[in-house]
């Protein structure tokens, strides 16, 4: 807004320009028509002047005449009279076609006057319209191109605008894809860490399998040499037991068979509620290894 006013304002400059230059042509057409008009009062001073001159050679005339009509008197006042009626009507008569022939100058004159006035005025007004014509069609160029500057830069800026939708929108798309790069990287180490913690997961529930194994190898050898051990005392036993039966009644014989039995039951329980122990730290074993 600030541009287009600094343009405009030389226009505005000109326009005053013109109107000082019409005034001061009116001005000097005034000066023109007021010198004009000293002119013809000077001139017509001058013909007063030779008229007043004129008038005194009449009166002279006049009083020349009244001596001739005082001299003829006696001749007959009645031809004088028509003679004097002649004279004063063709002086009357000279007078007023003098006077028309003054008034018809004068009228000419004015007629010329004011005819040359109002060229001048058509000549000084056709000037002034062509200088406001051509101005105005100055402007008007003026104003088309500042129109079309205008056009252009409201079309740079909205490339300006198009542009920077377009680095905003690339703007954008490179976030995303950072994002989505991001996004992919926390999944891909998330998977990462996650495949860690199955192997190690994995890692410790062999170690675990193996110390369970391990553990379970090392209870059956300890019941195997268990149970060895009690085979050999219990044939340690039997082989007492068959010496003393040998020495001892038949009777002795049938009730030393039924605690033989009794223990071997026995036994043969301990192995189970041993057995069973087994299993269940085993089963505490496995679910300490899955949590």
């Amino acid at each position: 807004m600030v541009e287009f006013l600094t343009m405009v304002e030389p226009h505005e400059k000109r326009r005053e320009k013109r109107g000082a230059e019409s005034e001061e042509e009116e001005r000097r057409g005034a000066r023109d028509e007021r010198r004009g008009r000293e002119k013809r009062g000077a001139g017509r001073e001058r013909e007063s002047r030779a008229r007043g001159g004129e008038r005194g050679r009449e009166r002279r005339a006049r009083r020349g005449e009244r001596r001739e009509r005082a001299e003829r008197e006696r001749e007959g006042r009645g031809e004088r009279e028509k003679r004097e009626r002649e004279s004063a009507r063709e002086e009357s008569e000279r007078r007023a076609r003098e006077k028309r022939r003054e008034r018809e100058r004068e009228r000419r004159g004015a007629r010329e006057r004011e005819r040359e006035r109002r060229e001048r005025r058509e000549e000084r007004k056709k000037k002034r319209e062509k200088r406001e014509r051509r101005e105005r069609e100055r402007e008007k160029r003026e104003r088309k191109k500042e129109r079309a500057r205008e056009r252009e830069r409201e079309r740079e800026r909205k490339r300006e605008r198009e542009r920077e939708r377009e680095r905003e929108r690339e703007r954008e798309r490179e976030r995303e894809r950072e994002e989505r790069e991001r996004r992919e990287r926390e999944k891909r180490e998330r998977e990462r860490e996650k495949r860690k913690r199955e192997r190690e997961r994995e890692r410790e529930e062999r170690e675990r399998e193996r110390e369970r194994k391990k553990r379970e190898r090392e209870q059956r050898e300890r019941e195997r040499r268990e149970r060895e051990r009690k085979r050999r005392e219990s044939r340690e036993r039997a082989e007492r037991r068959d010496a003393k039966k040998r020495e001892r009644e038949t009777s002795e014989t049938r009730e030393t068979s039924e605690r033989e039995e009794s223990r071997e039951r026995d036994v043969e329980q301990r192995r189970e509620r041993s057995r069973e122990s087994r299993e269940r730290e085993s089963e505490r074993e496995r679910r300490r290894g899955d949590l």
